[in-house]
């Protein structure tokens, strides 16, 4: 309870560093905030030729079930890469002035959550492009965003307390990631994942998650509330267990930095 009223005392600082936070990522760049469209949507295209032309994936509105995937992986990524480097980001400001050090993790996850419900509309265009629309499912979206945010935020507060005292954890986060897009359904169906493996799609979080996504706008059904429920609990539980592991290591930030 601490801890909320000290970032609610704060929250000027925490809008004033999710702001930097979205404007530092397109930094001295022409296109400035427009790379939040341009990124996923040329991503999107390397997979819409690569699959349906050359691998003959003949997927219905292949472009939709990729981008619904592949969105919300990029805010994935992108919240636990940066949160691992947040604190040593901002180790001048960490050692000199006193705030609610979580702050910082907070911000990189609720600027990247505002990138991500900006970079929606990309999906929205597409699901009208291919003759989808949108259904009553997409009330079920918050939902996820909230289990998928909450999961984040617990990873952001373990990772930016970690890679204080211990700098290679960013090089085993980009390792990890780049194994974990190969687990996650982003650019293929999980139903064709072999049986004797299909327990990954239930271990990974992100798998649920997306496949959650994927529900509400490609398959435009109720998502698997049973699972989304399941990693709902956990990540709420990650978040309180991230905290309690920043909240111990934070007080050693400034000697180690």
């Amino acid at each position: 309870m601490k801890t909320i009223l000290n970032i609610f005392k704060y929250r000027e600082l925490l809008k004033n560093n999710v702001k930097k936070e979205i404007r530092g990522r397109y930094k001295n760049s022409v296109l400035g905030v427009l790379w939040t469209f341009l990124n996923p949507l040329l991503q999107l295209a390397v997979y819409a030729i690569i699959f349906p032309l050359i691998l003959k994936d003949t997927k219905e509105a292949y472009v939709v079930f990729v981008c619904v995937g592949l969105i919300p992986w990029t805010f994935f990524t992108t919240s636990v890469a940066q949160s691992a480097y947040t604190i040593i980001g901002n180790a001048n400001i960490v050692k000199k002035v006193y705030f609610p050090r979580e702050i910082l993790p907070l911000s990189v996850v609720v600027s990247g959550a505002v990138n991500f419900c900006i970079s929606v509309l990309i999906i929205i265009g597409f699901c009208f492009i291919y003759g989808k629309g949108l259904t009553w499912a997409v009330l079920f979206f918050p939902l996820v965003l909230l289990i998928q945010f909450a999961l984040q935020l617990g990873i952001a507060f373990i990772l930016a307390a970690i890679t204080v005292y211990f700098r290679d954890m960013e090089h085993f986060v980009q390792i990890g990631l780049m194994l974990m897009f190969y687990a996650t359904p982003i650019v293929y169906d999980s139903r064709t994942i072999p049986a004797a493996f299909s327990f990954i799609m239930k271990i990974n979080p992100m798998a649920v998650i997306i496949e959650g996504y994927r529900d509400i706008f490609y398959n435009q059904t109720m998502p698997n509330m049973i699972q989304l429920g399941v990693w709902g609990a956990i990540s709420v539980a990650l978040v309180f267990g991230g905290w309690f592991i920043f909240n111990k290591l934070q007080r050693g930030f400034a000697e180690e930095l």
